[in-house]
């Protein structure tokens, strides 16, 4: 097979296959997360051609957000009994058929099928659950930069390709928009079917920094409800879970999902607003790289209590902002920092708290409070921008629901020394 000759030409090289592995779930999750966030620069021109309201529009979307997360569980067993390559590519073949299947939509439930369940089933089998997997059984060593990595793609895939989809959409239709996402995820697959394996000794190698061997655990012995019900006699576990929640809120089901039509209220065209939400991507994988860093060095509950903390004072000024390129550009430096900075010291207070073995499926239960936070607050905010022709309340809420994380995360369980 490639992999294995590939593997077998970096050893020689003293290069680990596991990089390859990094950089194929990096461009996995980085289109992945593309087609989950592009229905938010999308929000205009689906509400002009069909008439529906932001509300209406805002339902659909929550659900995506909703399966996202509660999929994930799932996903990491899935993950654990047919492998990497079966389930990420399984993931991709769904999310290009709900895309797809979109361009001949013409009413509201279809686009709660196809963008709602069908994205979001799909996308929630590619989302952090696969990073963690990827970064437990590929990595002993770099483990929490590879975490930071990963998350980083994540967060920046749903952010750096707003501006080419709001352009496209803007000059040719939302149709053809959707069609450069359909190609993106297409060029993912391919790197899947040749490049990913699902553990080291499929190609004759230990993980990297690994010196033991180590038996994988039988799939049968984790199951989605038995993890959910060992974790839940935890109070960690309902810590990161009630801050995950408010993570989610405050970023892709709000801003993520609203920044646009926000700025839009502002006189900003789509295209200015989703470079500032691009602007925010790049200096994400910035802020969560670096966050991976920290949290292989210094206590993670005082690091999520940093995060949430700056992510609330940020929120509750941004609408004193002045709505221009310049005048939001600050804020999308500071708040993209701290996009998603939160995961590699939620994951590694997971692991800690769980053990290796079941860290993947219990963050996977962690992720699902992430997106259940993420879906309220997009409908919710929706409902907000309809009642009373204004999002600023729905980002008030936001920032005083992150001022509450940043003290639940000092009541996690103190994780041990090195």
């Amino acid at each position: 097979m490639v992999s294995s000759a590939l593997a077998k030409g970096l050893e020689r090289r003293h290069i680990h296959y596991g990089w390859v592995v990094m950089v194929v779930t990096f461009l996995t999750m980085l289109t992945t997360a593309c087609a989950l966030g592009a229905p938010g620069v999308l929000m205009p021109p689906l509400a002009r051609e069909f008439g529906w309201t932001t509300a209406e529009i805002s339902g659909a979307l929550a659900v995506r957000l909703v399966l996202f997360g509660l999929i994930a569980p799932f996903a990491a067993v899935l993950m654990l009994r047919f492998g990497l390559k079966r389930v990420v590519g399984s993931a991709l073949v769904l999310i290009v058929a709900g895309l797809g299947l979109s361009l001949m939509m013409g009413e509201l439930w279809q686009l709660l099928l196809l963008w709602g369940i069908m994205v979001g089933c799909g996308a929630g089998m590619t989302a952090m659950v696969l990073g963690a997997t990827v970064a437990s059984r590929w990595f002993v060593e770099r483990r929490g930069l590879v975490v930071g990595i990963l998350a980083a793609s994540s967060a920046t895939g749903q952010l750096a390709f707003l501006p080419v989809i709001a352009a496209i959409s803007e000059a040719a239709g939302w149709r053809m928009a959707l069609v450069l996402v359909c190609a993106l995820l297409a060029v993912a697959l391919i790197m899947v079917l040749v490049f990913m394996r699902d553990r080291p000794d499929d190609v004759g190698l230990r993980a990297y920094g690994e010196t033991e061997p180590v038996a994988a655990p039988p799939a049968a012995a984790v199951t989605p409800f038995g993890a959910l019900r060992e974790a839940s006699r935890s109070g960690t576990f309902w810590v990161l879970f009630l801050t995950f929640f408010i993570c989610g809120a405050s970023t892709n089901g709000l801003i993520q999902t609203h920044f646009v039509s926000f700025c839009g209220d502002f006189g900003m065209t789509a295209v200015t607003a989703a470079s500032v939400l691009a602007l925010m991507g790049v200096f994400d994988l910035f802020g969560t790289v670096g966050s991976g860093w920290l949290s292989d060095r210094y206590d993670p509950r005082w690091l999520l209590f940093i995060y949430y903390g700056l992510r609330g004072i940020a929120l509750l000024f941004l609408p004193e902002s002045t709505f221009t390129v310049m005048g939001l550009t600050p804020f999308a430096i500071f708040y993209g920092l701290d996009w998603i900075a939160t995961v590699p010291p939620t994951l590694k207070l997971t692991a800690q708290r769980f053990g290796r073995e079941k860290a993947g499926v219990v963050f996977g239960w962690i992720f699902a409070g992430h997106q259940l936070g993420a879906a309220s607050i997009a409908f919710f905010a929706g409902w907000v921008r309809t009642a009373y022709d204004t999002y600023v309340y729905a980002l008030l809420i936001a920032g005083g629901l992150c001022l509450i994380a940043a003290a639940l995360s000092l009541m996690a369980q103190k994780p041990k020394l090195a």
